[in-house]
């Protein structure tokens, strides 16, 4: 039976045979891509119920959609040659070109969109073996913020190369290609001068990945904002502001331009609070006052306690409570604890305290008399002011 089938199908004209091998191998190829497909899922989710659950959730959400394109194609690409597809193409003008440059730029736009989800992938992987969540998160920080330049200039080599070779694939655009060779010397100048504030940055990346001046979520005050370095790209920073908003800077701007960073070596910190009161405050009650406070308080890392007076100006004492916690934002919400409750404490305790104004207000001096001589109206006992005396 089979051999009157392919007795039939001999018969038809070469395009119908061609469609009908060109379907059944489209066919062939999307079943075994799909099984293909759904055994390495069955793998990838017997290892994540084994070890862990982060690396099957992360390949089902990127790898999911480019598999169900790659996979068929791929299969497409080995059948061809095995099927009469290959003899029947070679009868028919300009058809064996077309079919194998469709299935090949195909294929390669497949594996380029497979190879960048792969990527994510990895980043997924990586970032779920090193979270930021924890306060001491500073390899985790300084894995993600290589992690994320690699991924973003892998990304950016992926893309190219697979642009390249499915250019090279066709003889006009080769030509082309080969023209430009000859102008290389002037390109490259003009490309050079174009370029120079991109190779620039693209310097400036590597340097700030490798040497890393900061790092995602290091807390930074650049152009006198305070907030967390939130994304690193290839050519700028986006820092997020205490107030959600955020603040873009060019990369190299953390290369040519000074900047703080609260979190370069460790995330402790200390905090300052200011008091200005009276001279005659008395400093050993503020001080068990402010050790009080922050033995109540869980934002204290128990491992500076200070106060001093710092400075005498002319009408106040300047009072610096210093403290200390283990992270930029516990700082700041201990301080302005400290701040309050230390203002409240003098208003209760010490209302006389508060920074006042003192002026001395002089005595009136004696009128001086027609001769000369100061003159003072004496009063008898018994006798009206002379006020009275007039009104009367």
């Amino acid at each position: 039976m089979l051999t009157a089938y392919m007795d039939q199908l001999n018969a038809l004209s070469p395009w119908l045979q061609l469609l009908f091998w060109i379907s059944a191998a489209l066919i062939g190829s999307l079943i075994v891509g799909l099984l293909l497909r759904w055994l390495m899922f069955r793998v990838v989710g017997y290892y994540e119920r084994t070890y862990n659950y982060y690396l099957l959730e992360s390949v089902i959400k990127h790898l999911r959609r480019p598999l169900a394109v790659f996979m068929p194609l791929f299969i497409l690409a080995l059948v061809i040659p095995a099927t009469p597809v290959q003899a029947l193409i070679r009868e028919l003008p300009y058809v064996e070109f077309t079919v194998n440059k469709v299935v090949k730029v195909l294929l390669l736009l497949a594996l380029g969109w497979l190879v960048l989800r792969i990527l994510n992938v990895i980043q997924d992987v990586v970032f779920a073996q090193y979270s930021i969540a924890t306060d001491n998160n500073f390899t985790a920080r300084k894995v993600r913020t290589q992690m994320q330049f690699i991924k973003k200039l892998a990304s950016v080599a992926v893309v190219i190369i697979i642009s390249s070779i499915i250019l090279m694939s066709f003889e006009s655009v080769r030509q082309f290609g080969t023209g430009l060779l000859t102008s290389a010397g002037v390109a490259g100048i003009i490309v050079g001068f174009a370029a120079q504030k991109s190779i620039a940055n693209l310097l400036a990346g590597f340097q700030i990945a490798f040497t890393q001046p900061i790092r995602i979520d290091d807390v930074v005050i650049a152009e006198g904002e305070w907030g967390r370095i939130e994304e690193i790209t290839l050519t700028y920073v986006v820092v997020c502001i205490w107030d959600k908003r955020r603040l873009i800077l060019p990369i190299t701007y953390f290369i040519d331009h000074p900047f703080q960073n609260w979190t370069r070596v460790s995330a402790d910190i200390m905090g300052s609070v200011f008091l200005y009161t009276d001279y005659t405050i008395p400093i050993e009650p503020l001080r068990d006052e402010l050790t009080r406070l922050l033995e109540s308080s869980k934002l204290w890392d128990r491992k500076v306690n200070v106060l001093q007076v710092t400075d005498s100006k002319e009408h106040t004492l300047e009072l610096r409570a210093l403290m200390s916690a283990a992270t930029s934002s516990d700082a700041w919400d201990l301080r302005c604890y400290v701040r309050e409750n230390l203002v409240n404490f003098i208003q209760k305790n010490y209302p006389e305290c508060l920074p006042r104004t003192r002026a001395l207000l002089a005595r009136d001096e004696p009128r001086p008399s027609q001769n000369g001589h100061a003159h003072s109206e004496e009063i008898s006992p018994g006798a009206e002011p002379p006020e009275k005396r007039q009104e009367g």
